[in-house]
């Protein structure tokens, strides 16, 4: 249950984050999209920072407070960034066959599955 909690905590986090971001590109001359740009990019630097603390070992982490921070707070912020880890972590593996396949499903299908909602939307 405390790992739950954890993760529901850092999710609120997470989104009030990301919803303050989008409030403040909202109000300023930058187009809406930039938000999404700013936090993927945001969310990527911090989980391969705190990934490359804990893997170098000048960071340690207790299991709830690793999913406190990266399943909640970054998850809640942008989910691009355990993307962006996943695939850096094959990268780094030397599996490149299933980081570019991963790559590609995520993208690919993920935006047939967008343009497959939106019609299927339009339709209910």
């Amino acid at each position: 249950m405390r790992e739950w909690l954890a993760v529901a905590l850092g999710g609120a986090l997470g989104s009030m984050a990301r919803h303050g971001t989008n409030t403040l590109i909202a109000r300023s001359d930058l187009p809406l999209h930039y938000a999404t740009i700013l936090v993927n990019v945001v969310g990527c630097g911090a989980i391969g920072t705190l990934a490359g603390l804990i893997t170098g070992g000048r960071l340690s982490l207790s299991p709830a407070l690793r999913l406190f921070v990266f399943v909640g707070i970054l998850g809640g912020f942008t989910t691009f960034s355990a993307f962006g880890l996943d695939t850096f972590t094959l990268l780094r593996g030397g599996r490149y066959f299933d980081a570019f396949w991963g790559i590609a499903i995520h993208v690919i299908v993920g935006l047939a599955a967008v343009a497959v909602g939106y019609a299927a939307g339009l339709r209910l």
